[in-house]
């Protein structure tokens, strides 16, 4: 399945590449996958917290100030490991965020851990 679909570049606003984009996974510039979006364009962990929204011109974006009370999601199966494209097309020139946005990717990469890293994963007892 992932092997039919191209990989896109979500940008950071910065113009860099930060993450990848196989419908519905994200990975990292690494391959390793560090969440999904669902149908409504949220961004979620690989462990299920909500992340931020995927905006249109591929920036995951989340409020500034932001309150944490939604529901934690169950993650789809994990997908295969991909191989990241060695370079990405330049970003398109990306629009300053409004102030009550952040940038994911820059602010809070923390939030998009690998299956086995992140503060929010299950406890292993």
């Amino acid at each position: 399945m992932l092997e039919t679909q191209k990989p896109l570049p979500i940008y950071t606003s910065n113009g860099e590449a930060g993450a990848i984009f196989v419908k519905p996974y994200i990975f990292n510039l690494a391959g390793e996958w560090i969440g999904w979006v669902d149908a409504d364009n949220n961004v979620l962990s690989v462990h299920g917290h909500f992340v931020g929204k995927l905006s249109a011109d591929r920036r995951i974006v989340r409020k500034r100030e932001w309150g944490y009370g939604r529901e934690r999601k169950t993650p789809p199966p994990a997908p295969p490991t991909i191989r990241p494209p060695t370079h990405f097309p330049f970003a398109p020139t990306l629009p300053e965020l409004p102030t009550y946005l952040v940038d994911v990717l820059i602010e809070h990469p923390e939030l998009m851990p690998s299956v086995d890293f992140g503060d929010l994963r299950d406890d292993m007892d």
